[in-house]
Protein backbone atom coordinates (compact mmCIF):
# COMPACT_ATOMS: atom_id res chain seq x y z
CA UNK A 1 0.00 0.00 0.00
CA UNK A 2 1.45 3.54 -1.17
CA UNK A 3 2.02 5.78 1.71
CA UNK A 4 3.95 9.05 2.74
CA UNK A 5 6.35 8.73 5.32
CA UNK A 6 9.19 10.09 7.62
CA UNK A 7 11.92 8.93 9.50
CA UNK A 8 12.96 9.73 13.23
CA UNK A 9 16.17 8.46 14.13
CA UNK A 10 15.83 4.61 14.09
CA UNK A 11 11.75 5.17 13.43
CA UNK A 12 9.56 5.53 10.14
CA UNK A 13 6.72 6.94 10.56
CA UNK A 14 3.63 7.20 8.98
CA UNK A 15 -0.35 8.47 9.44
CA UNK A 16 -3.76 7.96 8.26
CA UNK A 17 -4.84 11.68 7.15
CA UNK A 18 -7.96 13.19 5.91
CA UNK A 19 -8.30 11.90 2.36
CA UNK A 20 -11.56 10.30 1.77
CA UNK A 21 -11.75 6.76 2.75
CA UNK A 22 -14.52 4.08 2.78
CA UNK A 23 -13.98 3.61 6.34
CA UNK A 24 -11.71 4.65 9.41
CA UNK A 25 -11.25 1.29 10.28
CA UNK A 26 -8.43 0.81 8.12
CA UNK A 27 -7.15 -2.66 7.66
CA UNK A 28 -3.33 -1.89 8.26
CA UNK A 29 -4.10 -0.47 11.59
CA UNK A 30 -6.17 -3.93 12.21
CA UNK A 31 -2.83 -5.82 10.73
CA UNK A 32 -0.16 -3.89 12.51
CA UNK A 33 -2.52 -4.70 16.09
CA UNK A 34 -2.59 -7.75 15.18
CA UNK A 35 1.14 -8.76 14.26
CA UNK A 36 3.11 -5.86 14.26
CA UNK A 37 6.11 -7.57 12.40
CA UNK A 38 6.04 -5.18 9.36
CA UNK A 39 8.03 -3.97 6.31
CA UNK A 40 8.08 -0.77 4.49
CA UNK A 41 9.40 -0.52 1.00
CA UNK A 42 10.91 2.74 -0.89
CA UNK A 43 12.05 2.37 -4.52
CA UNK A 44 12.23 4.16 -7.48
CA UNK A 45 11.56 3.00 -10.77
CA UNK A 46 13.00 4.90 -14.05
CA UNK A 47 13.41 4.02 -17.63
CA UNK A 48 17.08 4.41 -17.14
CA UNK A 49 17.54 1.37 -15.66
CA UNK A 50 21.45 2.88 -13.93
CA UNK A 51 19.43 4.84 -11.72
CA UNK A 52 17.26 1.80 -9.83
CA UNK A 53 16.91 1.72 -6.26
CA UNK A 54 14.99 0.06 -3.54
CA UNK A 55 15.76 -0.07 0.82
CA UNK A 56 13.30 -1.96 2.98
CA UNK A 57 12.82 -1.19 6.56
CA UNK A 58 12.15 -4.58 8.75
CA UNK A 59 10.94 -3.43 12.11
CA UNK A 60 7.80 -3.28 14.74
CA UNK A 61 5.16 -1.70 14.66
CA UNK A 62 2.96 -0.06 16.53
CA UNK A 63 -0.25 1.83 16.17
CA UNK A 64 -0.46 5.60 18.04
CA UNK A 65 -3.88 7.22 19.03
CA UNK A 66 -2.77 10.57 20.90
CA UNK A 67 0.00 11.84 22.96
CA UNK A 68 3.64 13.01 22.40
CA UNK A 69 4.89 10.26 19.67
CA UNK A 70 1.81 10.84 18.07
CA UNK A 71 2.73 14.99 17.73
CA UNK A 72 5.81 13.88 16.80
CA UNK A 73 5.35 12.31 14.27
CA UNK A 74 3.05 13.86 12.55
CA UNK A 75 5.21 17.13 12.94
CA UNK A 76 7.84 15.09 10.95
CA UNK A 77 5.38 14.34 8.45
CA UNK A 78 4.19 17.75 8.42
CA UNK A 79 7.91 19.09 7.63
CA UNK A 80 8.25 16.65 4.96
CA UNK A 81 5.01 16.80 3.29
CA UNK A 82 3.18 20.56 2.46
CA UNK A 83 -0.34 19.02 2.30
CA UNK A 84 0.59 18.10 5.86
CA UNK A 85 1.97 21.40 6.87
CA UNK A 86 -1.42 22.81 5.83
CA UNK A 87 -3.71 20.37 7.59
CA UNK A 88 -2.35 18.63 10.52
CA UNK A 89 -3.09 14.98 9.96
CA UNK A 90 -5.83 13.39 12.98
CA UNK A 91 -5.94 9.92 12.15
CA UNK A 92 -3.50 7.17 13.93
CA UNK A 93 0.09 6.87 12.77
CA UNK A 94 1.82 3.64 12.54
CA UNK A 95 5.61 4.17 14.33
CA UNK A 96 7.69 1.41 12.84
CA UNK A 97 10.93 0.66 14.67
CA UNK A 98 13.46 -0.32 12.25
CA UNK A 99 15.85 -3.26 13.45
CA UNK A 100 17.02 -3.73 10.29
CA UNK A 101 17.35 -2.06 6.75
CA UNK A 102 18.06 -3.64 3.71
CA UNK A 103 18.41 -2.37 0.08
CA UNK A 104 20.03 -2.25 -3.41
CA UNK A 105 21.26 0.08 -5.81
CA UNK A 106 21.62 -1.15 -9.98
CA UNK A 107 25.29 1.59 -9.89
CA UNK A 108 27.45 3.10 -7.33
CA UNK A 109 24.98 6.96 -7.95
CA UNK A 110 21.79 5.50 -7.48
CA UNK A 111 20.09 5.32 -4.12
CA UNK A 112 18.04 8.06 -1.77
CA UNK A 113 18.92 11.31 -2.07
CA UNK A 114 21.39 10.61 -4.91
CA UNK A 115 21.73 12.90 -7.78
CA UNK A 116 22.01 11.02 -11.23
CA UNK A 117 24.60 11.59 -13.56
CA UNK A 118 24.30 14.35 -16.12
CA UNK A 119 24.94 13.72 -19.81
Amino acid sequence: MPCTFALLGSAVVTVVDDKPKRTLRLQRLANVAANPHVAVLADRYSDDWSTLWWVRADGEGTVVEGGERHRTAVAALAGKYEQYAERSPTGPVIWIEVHRWTGWASAPHAGPGATPPTG
